[in-house]
């Protein structure tokens, strides 16, 4: 059956494949940023919002504030006036196309907390005209584009489809990936109607080398969900590998490198002190709390949850535990480096990192916690982790090392001189076999 355009809604699509269509792209973060910098080098003119003044600051003058993004890449853009940027919300009716990028954070319950995206919606709204298209990216639990997102927007009598066109499409950032950028990953979309759909999978085709359209905007937002909920899932059962062939004297990392030779059937996964990012920690528990409006228990998640969650305590217990009985001695009283504050290796990212989690256990255990980071000078203000705020790392000093009772490396960066840490510390407890990649073994590292 044919589908009738709107005359807006024609001319939108015109404007999307010719290139002329401006592009507002909300949040200026992690998945935000490398958007807009990719519909700009695309050729797409583009207006950034965001809050924070000191970002707009940044874009207005040609600079990057993440490292994996090259300031290089958005001087041109801002000097030509393809990247544009502005905190005035009140500009939102500018755009052809509206793209959402906040996050999508957990409360202390564990549950959603949707606010970012409701009061971006509300922004909107305020300005929405017919012809526009918006769409989310946030990470979210599936049916919050059409259950909470549209009523915002029809609440002044536009219906989605028809006066303007509302998709999800789900941001597949991983940052620091020299292999995989924004402009290298497919494009998975999906819109409640037709309209919507055909014009979002328009937009993204100038950015990215394939994109999956699929059946409705909560199947594309459960996409992203199980891609997040397969990776903590994987790498719980790994974790508790971890734990199973350490009481039996079995190297986990050497079982796991041997067992992915195999070319079908298995991928790897690998284990560490926990989970960090802004998403395998916090998306699983959309899911789980969507799961009860339908009377469905996620036991699996919620079990993967728990042992991930797990992992610091028992990294904690490792080190307290060889202090003993090596030095005699437990935590109390102990100064420990942490190596690595980031939630991953190579990138400056300290969202729902592990090693804050571990420091704070450490402290709480009488002993002191300094950290070294190649990529983070200081711990920017938390909600989480107050006690830890606005503290600053230590320099890299051989000589300073040796005086630590133990090292933690929490964080596997590339730029560590592994080496030379493990022949100044006392102890090293390695969490991530980033000493035994190196090739290092030695009698004062320990793995946990």
């Amino acid at each position: 059956m044919s589908i009738e355009w709107p005359v807006h809604g024609l001319k939108l699509q015109a404007r999307i494949e010719s290139g002329e269509a401006l592009i507002g792209v909300i949040g200026m973060g992690y998945v935000g940023l490398p958007l807009a910098v990719s519909f700009g080098e695309a050729k797409c003119p583009v207006l950034a919002f965001d809050v924070d003044d000191a970002k707009i600051a940044a874009l207005e003058q040609g600079r990057s504030y993440i490292k994996h993004i090259d300031g290089a890449r958005i001087a041109p853009l801002a000097e030509s006036g393809k990247l544009a940027a502005t905190a005035d919300l009140a500009r939102l009716g500018e755009p052809d196309v509206i793209v959402i990028c906040v996050p999508t954070p957990l409360s202390r319950h564990l549950e959603p907390d949707l606010k970012y995206v409701e009061t971006t919606t509300q922004a909107i709204a305020r300005t929405l005209r017919k012809g526009q298209l918006v769409i989310l990216e946030s990470t979210t639990y599936p049916g919050t584009t059409r259950e909470v997102m549209q009523p915002i927007l029809e609440a002044n009598g536009l219906i989605a489809g028809r006066d303007f066109y509302l998709a999800y499409s789900p941001e597949r950032e991983d940052p620091g990936n020299p292999t995989f950028s924004t402009t290298k990953i497919p494009k998975v979309v999906g819109g409640d109607d037709p309209i919507s759909a055909t014009l979002a999978l328009a937009l993204y085709r100038h950015i990215v080398p394939q994109t999956i359209a699929v059946s409705s905007a909560a199947t594309a937002e459960a996409v992203k969900i199980t891609e997040n909920v397969f990776r903590a899932v994987n790498i719980a059962l790994v974790n508790e590998l971890k734990l199973i062939f350490t009481a039996m004297d079995i190297d986990v990392w050497e079982v796991i490198d041997a067992a992915k030779s195999k070319p079908f059937g298995f991928m790897p996964f690998y284990p560490g002190p926990g989970l960090g990012g802004h998403c395998i920690p916090i998306d699983p528990f959309y899911l789980t709390w969507k799961a009860r409006e339908f009377g469905q228990h996620t036991k699996f998640i919620e079990l993967a949850g728990q042992i991930n969650a797990d992992m610091p305590q028992h990294v904690v217990r490792v080190m307290a535990d060889t202090l003993d009985e090596r030095f005699g001695r437990g935590l109390r009283g102990a100064r420990v480096l942490v190596m690595g504050v980031a939630y991953k290796k190579n990138v400056e990212d300290i969202r729902e990192s592990p090693s804050l989690r571990l420091m704070e256990m450490i402290e709480a255990r009488g002993a002191t916690a300094d950290f070294y980071d190649p990529h983070v000078a200081q711990i920017d203000g938390t909600r989480e982790h107050p006690t830890l705020n606005w503290r600053h790392g230590v320099a890299w000093d051989e000589a300073a090392i040796a005086g630590y009772d133990a090292v933690l490396i929490a964080t596997d960066h590339d730029a560590v001189d592994y080496a030379a840490l493990a022949g100044a510390a006392k102890l090293i407890v390695d969490t991530r076999n980033a000493c035994g990649r190196a090739g290092i073994v030695a009698e004062n590292i320990v793995r946990a």
